[in-house]
Formats: structure tokens, C-alpha cells, sequence
């Protein structure tokens, strides 16, 4: 494979770095257009500490870089990875299990997988890593190439993220949130292996180093995807026979690596840094009507992130960052308009300071500035643009800090367009653990540089289009019981029902451009209106359970008759999760159950995907301590459903893994030790 496109900021990363560097600890990192994401993790937790981080309001004011701080009204969810170690899930699995959102999967590992949250297309969703934003030059972000390896947990928020986040987030945003350096030297690693020739690893370390604490992981990845499966060549013949055939070219190869450091300075500031590199290899399948028998996708990814964060004498709380992001995509093999290498270049600064005005107020102001380019070697076809952007957000607590009333807005110039995003959210507490939030506001997602300035084969550019618009409100009640506590080992019950609604408009989509070809025009409204139900049960230390259930209606409103009044495309109406973990740290065992009611595929409603319960199923048990050993078993799909991806070929059916985990803390016990894994940890309440 050839990645020259990687090798001048590698080699400036080794000359200027003479030490491994890290990006934010488990408070990790907020996107480009906030502070950082996650809540405020003791120094002295290890790298692979279980505490669970949760948005939880009402209590003492959280830490400075947590969800709640940057949004406090938003519909937030936090999922904790570490709490599904051993499970074998790649990022997209993980994240399917939240209320709100729904995954586009075109395969097994190492193929294509984006997100729909609250019915806004995948490139209306702004995705994260530590900060660093993952969209591409289409404006979309594939998962595929975040293996779960270097997650430590997503912060998920539902709703219109314009006035926090910027351009592109009509539907949310989600902050994936890397592993974190620790202060004590500790060694891990990880292996899978499993159906179709499946084989995952990761080794990683963590320790003190140059005043700091430092964290290298390095993972690899492989699969031949390939498998078989039945097919009714004449399904309008009453008893026609299924012919086998099988799904080729569904094989993936990859790996990279993440470094992170961070060290406290002089006056209690922290510097941050990470570096994180992926690579992968992965065929073209085409699809049902064109199947590929040749072509493969080189990807590769560099992500750059520097943070500075502390207190400002008189003026209050202060960060400041600087980023930089490179992408590569390059086509291999006789694909017809493949269109040649492409390289996708990202980087920028952000400024933020948070400042109380009072004891009942406080203003949070962000300033950003950053420059994208984007180069296609077919036709030497290039585009590049700057953005800058103004935040403030005032957040207002009224009658003892019962209720919050928080307004913000962000005014933004994203290359040829000013886009302005208000918002406008309250939260109340009601007492005996009741609480409503509420959220209004407008969001925007400009033109990708594909869609204006490059030709991709058959789809023509078109310079002309006007930025996406979303108008979206939500509102949700909360309760919840039990200690505070997290290590009490007490009964702690949580439950959120809420409702949301958006209009979206201007949508971009492509329509025939005589003779053959295809162009993209702002022609599209769509209405979204739905509810949300997230819970989660604790009644005994070593017993979790929890459920999610999401009804999403949406409505095409464009005027053409085949079309108006339709659901959209790949927006499954009904979706419900139900999972259950039991048994103490030796031993447990864990069920999910996924239903996803049928989705269409077309905008006319004459194409579906049909409706699937998968059921998946594993146990786990940490045998050993000092080292700690930990044997996993995972069975997906355990009924062996047939599912489809949205061009129509197959997904896999039933499939089974097994994961061996070592991890050695010189020093440590083993008590102490085995405190220290995911299954131990309590889990607090779903927000």
C-alpha cells in the first residue's frame, strides 16, 4: 500500500516529539468548538480504571470539562467501552445500543459504518476523536476506522449541536473519548479470534514518564469476511428453491497506533497531547446489481492535538488548543470513476475561557479559527476554505440552582457562508429525584467539498448550493433513586423518557443530470418527530440492567408526489435494546437483545429492508490475578438472522469469538488489582 501521503507529518511528528505525547486524560477531549468533553478523572487513576463517567445533574457543579458543563440541557448519553471489554464489538456495535441512533453497516470488520441520530443523514452528524473532528471532504465519518481497542467511552448528545459544535451537526454529536495515561507503569494487551478467520490484537503501556504520564497502544486487524448464504433467485414463484451463494470480497486488513501524554505545569495547569495513526486496506464489493470482482480501498488517517488547560488569575477558568488532521483515500483495481487518489487535509486553533459573573451566572466564550483543503489527483481537481467562528454561552441559575436557563448562540463563517446557531435550553430540578430539561434551537451543516467543487465519476460538482437548515426542539423527563454513592453497593435506579421533533431543510440530494450523470441540488424538507426511552437498573452489586427503546417518524415534505408524505430512507421506525450483566468479577455472563423494525431503501416506499431481532450472548471470567488474565467468549447473532445492508447484500449471520486479555501492574496486589476491571465497576444511572 502506499501512504506517502502520511510520511511529512509522520517525520515531523518524530523530530518534534523526543517523548510519547498525549492528548487530554479521561477528561479527555471536547470537539474543536468546545472544551473538553469528559468528566474530571483522578490523576491517580490507572489507565484501565473502571469509573464509570455519566451525566448526572441536580448534585454539586461538575467538573469543568464534562458533557454537562459544555451542554447542561442537552440530551446527553455516556457509554463507557470499558465495561464491555472482551465483548468483540467493533465502535459502530458499541454505539448502536443508545437511544436515538441508528448504524449504516455495508459489511464485517474493517467496512464502511456511519450514523443516523434522530433522522438527520450521516453527514449531518459530527463525530469526534479526543476534539479532533472526523468528518471527511464528504462529510461523513466512517467508524470503521476507530477501532474499539482505543476507546475508552462516547459521549453521545441528540439534538441540533450548531451552537456548540459548529457546522454539520443537524442531528448531534459524539466526542469518542481515547484511552488514558496513568500514573503507575502498567502493560496490557488483548487478542480475538473468531468466525471468518477473524484476528484482533492490541498490546499497550502506561506509566510516569518526564514529569508526565505517557500511553502507547498499538493495534492490528484482519478479516476474510467472506461467507455463505441463501438467496431466492425468483421470489415471485410460490416454492421456488434457494440457490447458496456467498458474500466475496468482504475482507479488511488494518492497524495503527495512539499516543498520548499529559503532565501537570507549574499553578495547577495541565498540557494535553495525542498522535494517533490508522491505517487500512479493505475490497469493493459494489453492490447486488454491480458486484466488484476487483478494486480495494486504501484509507489512512493522522490526527494531531495539542491542549492547553488551567485557571486565568481573575478571569476564571481558561483552555486553549490547537489541532491538525490528514486523510487519505486512495482507489485501487477497475472501478469505473474511481476517481484517483484523494487527500483531505484539516487544522485549526480554538480558544475558550468560562468566567462566573456572580454566584448565580457564568459566561463561556469560544473563539475558532480553521483552514480545510481537499486534492483529487483525477483532473488535478483541488478546493480549500477557512472557517471561523464566535461562541458564548450564558448560563443562568435561578431560585437556589433549581432551574437553569441556558442560551447560547455561535456565529459562523464556514468559506463562503455565514451560518448563525442559536439555542436556547432550561433544566429543573423537581425534587424526590424528578428532573425535566428542554432544548430549541437551529442548526446548519454547510456543502461538502464534494458536493461543490469535485467530481466523482458520474456525480458532478455543483458550486450553486445553499447550506442545510435543522429546526429542532426536545424536551425529557428524568428520575432517578439511590445513593449518589458510586461505590455504595445500594439499589440505583434510573429512567428518561423525552420527545423531539425537526424540521430540516434544504436538504442536498443528487438528481439525474442528462445524459448519464448526476448532480446535487437543495431541494429536500423533511419533518422528524419521535420519543425516547433510556433506563437502567442496578438492584445488587453484581446485577445491571438496562434498556432503550426509540420510535422515529419522519416525513419527506418534498413536493414531487412520488416522494411527498414518505418516510425516509434508512430511518427504522422502531428500534428497542434490552441487555443484562450478571455474576461478580470471576465469572459473568451477559444477553442483548436488538429489534429494528423494517426500514425502506428508496424514497418512493417500494424497497424495504425487512424487520431483525439479533440476539447476542457471552461470558467472561478474570481467573487469574498478577498478572490478570481474562478469558471472553462472544456469540452474536445467536439465532442466525439474515440482515441486509442498504445496497442489498447480506450481512453476517451467527459467529462466535474468543478473547484472551492479560494486563500487569508491577507493584500492584491482586485484591487491588482486580478492582481495577471493567465488571467491577458500579454503574451509575443513564441521564
Amino acid at each position: 500500500m502506499r501512504w506517502t501521503f502520511l510520511a511529512g507529518p509522520v517525520v515531523c511528528l518524530v523530530l518534534s516529539l523526543p517523548c510519547p505525547v498525549r492528548a487530554q486524560p479521561s477528561e479527555a477531549a471536547a470537539p474543536p468548538a468546545a472544551v473538553d468533553a469528559s468528566g474530571e478523572v483522578p490523576s491517580a487513576a490507572p489507565e484501565s480504571a473502571p469509573t464509570r463517567t455519566t451525566v448526572v445533574r441536580g448534585r454539586t457543579p461538575p467538573p469543568p470539562e464534562s458533557p454537562e458543563r459544555r451542554d447542561p440541557t442537552g440530551a446527553i448519553t455516556v457509554i463507557d467501552a470499558r465495561e464491555r471489554a472482551g465483548e468483540a464489538r467493533d465502535t459502530a456495535e458499541l454505539l448502536v445500543g443508545s437511544v436515538g441512533l441508528a448504524v449504516q453497516d455495508s459489511g464485517g470488520y474493517g467496512q464502511s459504518k456511519s450514523l443516523v441520530v434522530r433522522g438527520a443523514s450521516s453527514n449531518g452528524v459530527l463525530v469526534f476523536l479526543d476534539g479532533i473532528p472526523l468528518n471527511g471532504a464528504g462529510g461523513l465519518s466512517d467508524l470503521s476506522l476507530i477501532p474499539s481497542a482505543l476507546v475508552e467511552r462516547f459521549e453521545v448528545l441528540r439534538g441540533g449541536a450548531g451552537a456548540r459544535y459548529g457546522s454539520g451537526g443537524l442531528g448531534g454529536a459524539i466526542n469518542i473519548i481515547t484511552r488514558a495515561p496513568g500514573p503507575n507503569l502498567r502493560t496490557s494487551g488483548e487478542v480475538t479470534y473468531g468466525s471468518w478467520n477473524t484476528a484482533l490484537g492490541h498490546v499497550a503501556a502506561t506509566g510516569p514518564m518526564l514529569g508526565g504520564q505517557a500511553l502507547l497502544l498499538v493495534h492490528a486487524g484482519r478479516s476474510d469476511g467472506d461467507f455463505a448464504y441463501d438467496v431466492d433467485e425468483l421470489p415471485a414463484v410460490d416454492g421456488n428453491p434457494q440457490v447458496s451463494e456467498r458474500r466475496a470480497r468482504n475482507n479488511a486488513q488494518g492497524g495503527g497506533a495512539l499516543l498520548r501524554y499529559r503532565r501537570r505545569l507549574v499553578g495547577g495547569s495541565r498540557l494535553d497531547a495525542l498522535a494517533e495513526l490508522s491505517l487500512e486496506d479493505r475490497a469493493i464489493p459494489g453492490t447486488v446489481q454491480n458486484p466488484q470482482s476487483t478494486g480495494d480501498q486504501e484509507l489512512g488517517r493522522l490526527a494531531l492535538g495539542l491542549r492547553w488547560s488551567g485557571v486565568l488569575d481573575g478571569l476564571g477558568q481558561g483552555s486553549a488548543r490547537g489541532f491538525f488532521r490528514r486523510d487519505g483515500l486512495e482507489v485501487t483495481g477497475r472501478i469505473p470513476g474511481a476517481g484517483g487518489a484523494q487527500r483531505h487535509s484539516v487544522g485549526g486553533v480554538e480558544l475558550e475561557g468560562r468566567r462566573p459573573l456572580g454566584e448565580r451566572q457564568s459566561l463561556t466564550v469560544t473563539v475558532a479559527a480553521s483552514g480545510e483543503t481537499v486534492t483529487q489527483e483525477e483532473g488535478a481537481q483541488a478546493s480549500s476554505w477557512l472557517r471561523a467562528s464566535v461562541m458564548a454561552m450564558d448560563e443562568v441559575r435561578l431560585f437556589g440552582g433549581t432551574l437553569d436557563v441556558v442560551p447560547s448562540m455561535r456565529l459562523e463563517r464556514v468559506g463562503p457562508y455565514w451560518l448563525l446557531s442559536p439555542k436556547l435550553g432550561a433544566s429543573v430540578e423537581l425534587g424526590r429525584g424528578f428532573g425535566l430539561r428542554a432544548n430549541a434551537g437551529q442548526s446548519h451543516r454547510a456543502p461538502s467539498f464534494l458536493e461543490l467543487y469535485i467530481r466523482q465519476g458520474t456525480l458532478l460538482p455543483n458550486p450553486g448550493l445553499k447550506p442545510e437548515r435543522a429546526l429542532y426542539a426536545d424536551a425529557a423527563v428524568m428520575w432517578r433513586s439511590g445513593p449518589e454513592d458510586s461505590d455504595n453497593a445500594a439499589p440505583r435506579w434510573g429512567l428518561t423518557l423525552g420527545g423531539f421533533a425537526a424540521l430540516y431543510e434544504n436538504l442536498i440530494a443528487y438528481e439525474l443530470y442528462p445524459p448519464l450523470m448526476a448532480r446535487p441540488y437543495n431541494f429536500d424538507t423533511a419533518r422528524v418527530w419521535g420519543l425516547e426511552l433510556e433506563g437502567e437498573a442496578r438492584p445488587f452489586s453484581w446485577l445491571l440492567a438496562s434498556t432503550g427503546y426509540t420510535y422515529l417518524r419522519t416525513e419527506n415534505r418534498y413536493g414531487d408526489p412520488r416522494f411527498f408524505g414518505k418516510d425516509l430512507p434508512y430511518r427504522p421506525r422502531h428500534k428497542w435494546v434490552g441487555r443484562v450483566r450478571a455474576g461478580p468479577d470471576w465469572l459473568n455472563a451477559r444477553a442483548e437483545v436488538l429489534y429494528q423494525s423494517a426500514q425502506l431503501i428508496n424514497r418512493t416506499g417500494s424497497l424495504d429492508l425487512p424487520s431483525r431481532t439479533l440476539v447476542s450472548a457471552g461470558a467472561s471470567s478474570t481467573f487469574l490475578h498478577g498478572p490478570d488474565l481474562t478469558l471472553s467468549v462472544e456469540l452474536k447473532n445467536l439465532l442466525d438472522v439474515r440482515t441486509f445492508d442498504f445496497t442489498g447484500f447480506p450481512l453476517p449471520g451467527r459467529a462466535a469469538y474468543v478473547t484472551l486479555a492479560v494486563a500487569l501492574e508491577p507493584g500492584a496486589s491482586s485484591s487491588s488489582s482486580s478492582t481495577r476491571e471493567p465488571h467491577a465497576s458500579p454503574a451509575s444511572p443513564v441521564p
